[in-house]
């Protein structure tokens, strides 16, 4: 039993370590551990590392925990050798010791990955996070004030943050005395000013320090929309619409035309909702006389539009039209937006010479249009469905095939068409003989694209000729001066067979020498269409040698060159 028990485990230990050489082999183990590129080998190389560590994580050997964590363990320190700059692979880490229950290793982990990536505010974050779950407030506090430095290159998003801290840690009283220490700070931003409004609001529940706050912010951030309609939305909270409507007359007096086009959307869309018809059709028409000096169209702007219909009465994701409709007025917007606009017949059909010549019109309504790279239709190839296979112009006898197969050779739409190349017959003039004789073997295939299976039979069954010394001391075939044979000619013995492959040759029309015999089943294999499948193909070449070698066997003297599928050249001299 115990011999039994080790030899399953040995081979279950074999299994395993065949499927982890798998993960193993797809890793570069000479890449160099440098900041991350994006490019596609590191990808591929990030992609093989997750894949051995979801590996080992599953415990494929079904060891106990603590030596898997250990194997888990080594795959992570080897992974770090290659991506050190990587802060996802170092959170990984970290945050798999803390679900192992190992919150020491994870913080260690951490301190780790903040001397090898001192700059990732993400890392911090995360640290800071797993100190403060653990109840560690102090350790939390000295990595929030680490993040912050100095103040002077401190982000806003660190003064949102450590501000949500002290709020949740020391109460509301540290949290403002820190909002106006980090008001005066030079890298302070509206942002600041809108998170801190909303502690108060949600927090602390105190909508008028919340409005002290907005206000404070106004006198600094007026020109920055965002920030208006943050106070907006604010006071649409508190339902304070005479407030509102306040906010918005300020904030257009003083934002320029280009950058107020949201806050007039936003103006429009707070009238609809909380205004009557008068004041919503007023504020439509002030907001379209203010933004008609931005629009390229100019007066057309100040007409009304079924548009603004299906603004005004649509709400969340209902609408008073279908979506066809919704296409067509958005189609109708553009056109009527490039209405006055100039386009050239010859710009549209131009193709690769189209040239923007400074009036833009439905094709380029913008400098992007230009770069647009349009096909050549010039250089298309025309394809004619009428061109069958078989319905070729193939016509090739023992003397001149060659000369047959160079003509056929040649540019298959101009065949097609009755016309004549010189450069592609300049090329089958410095073809060898043996490779025009394959290429002259070649089926007319339909369509643009060749059917693999089928030039793939063709090159099974083809021979390609190339010299050879003739037996009994006899002069060897001259290949200069006597043009090849086709594969055709090679496959017929004295009497003509249709090829398989779908070219339409012609036996030659000489002196025949007379055969008495014939094989039936050698007429039956050629007289069948040419099969597609490769296996097939060998099964009759197998079968044509064995009747070519028995007729030889039984009929001395006799000469037999194969069948047209297998293209081999057999004979038994008496």
């Amino acid at each position: 039993m115990k011999i039994l028990k080790i030899l399953s485990a040995a081979i279950c230990a074999r299994a395993v370590y065949r499927e982890r050489k798998k993960y193993v082999d797809e890793i570069d183990l000479n890449m160099l551990a440098v900041p991350p590129t994006g490019s596609y080998k590191e990808e591929l190389q990030w992609m093989a590392w997750k894949k051995l560590l979801g590996f080992e994580k599953g415990n494929p050997q079904r060891i106990d925990t603590g030596s898997s964590n250990k194997r888990i363990i080594f795959t992570y320190e080897q992974c770090l050798m290659y991506l050190y700059h990587y802060p996802d692979i170092w959170y990984d880490y970290a945050m798999w010791h803390a679900k192992s229950g190992s919150i020491d290793a994870a913080i260690k982990v951490f301190q780790r990955a903040l001397k090898a990536l001192p700059d990732s505010e993400m890392l911090r974050y995360a640290y800071a996070e797993l100190e403060e779950s653990r109840g560690a407030i102090q350790s939390t506090k000295k990595i929030y004030e680490n993040l912050l430095g100095d103040g002077v290159n401190t982000t806003a998003l660190a003064h949102i943050q450590f501000i949500r801290f002290l709020r949740r840690t020391e109460g509301v009283e540290a949290a403002r005395k820190y909002f106006l220490d980090a008001r005066k700070s030079p890298n302070c931003t509206y942002h600041v000013y809108v998170a801190y409004a909303m502690v108060a609001l949600c927090l602390d529940k105190d909508p008028k320090m919340a409005h002290n706050v907005f206000e404070a912010g106004l006198k600094q951030f007026m020109h920055e929309p965002v920030y208006i309609l943050e106070y907006a939305d604010f006071l649409t909270r508190l339902n304070d619409d005479r407030n509102i409507r306040a906010l918005f007359e300020r904030a257009l007096s003083s934002l320029p035309p280009e950058k107020s086009v949201e806050v007039w959307k936003q103006f429009a869309k707070f009238e609809q909702t909380f205004g009557d018809l008068a004041s919503m059709l007023k504020v439509e028409q002030r907001k379209k006389e203010a933004l008609s000096t931005t629009d390229e169209e100019g007066p057309s702007s100040l007409e009304s539009s079924l548009q603004e219909v299906v603004s005004r009465y649509s709400f969340m994701d209902l609408w008073p039209c279908s979506t066809k409709d919704l296409d067509h007025l958005a189609r109708q917007e553009w056109l009527a937006k490039n209405i006055n606009k100039k386009v050239e017949k010859s710009t549209v059909l131009s193709g690769p010479d189209f040239a923007d010549k400074g009036s833009t019109g439905l094709i380029s309504n913008s400098s992007v249009s230009a770069k647009v790279v349009y096909p050549d239709t010039n250089q298309m190839v025309i394809y004619d469905p009428r061109q069958k296979p078989g319905v070729g112009n193939f016509q090739a006898t023992t003397a001149t095939g060659v000369l047959a197969a160079s003509s056929t050779l040649s540019n298959p739409v101009v065949a097609a068409v009755g016309g004549q190349t010189s450069a592609f017959d300049e090329i089958l003039k410095v073809t060898p003989p043996a490779l025009v004789a394959f290429l002259a073997s070649l089926p007319i295939i339909e369509g643009p694209t060749p059917d693999v299976d089928v030039v793939l039979s063709i090159c099974l069954q083809s021979d390609i000729p190339t010299p050879q010394l003739a037996k009994s001391g006899t002069a060897p075939m001259q290949f200069q001066s006597v043009p090849a044979p086709s594969t055709s000619d090679l496959s017929v013995s004295s009497k003509s067979h249709p090829i398989p492959s779908g070219s339409s040759f012609k036996p030659a029309r000489g002196k025949r020498k007379n055969i008495d015999r014939k094989d039936d089943d050698e007429t039956t294999v050629q007289s069948q269409p040419l099969p597609t499948d490769a296996f097939r193909i060998r099964q009759i070449q197998k079968a044509s040698r064995s009747a070519s070698a028995s007729r030889t066997a039984s009929q001395t003297g006799s000469v037999s060159y194969g069948s047209a599928i297998s293209g081999d050249l057999s004979g038994s001299t008496g």
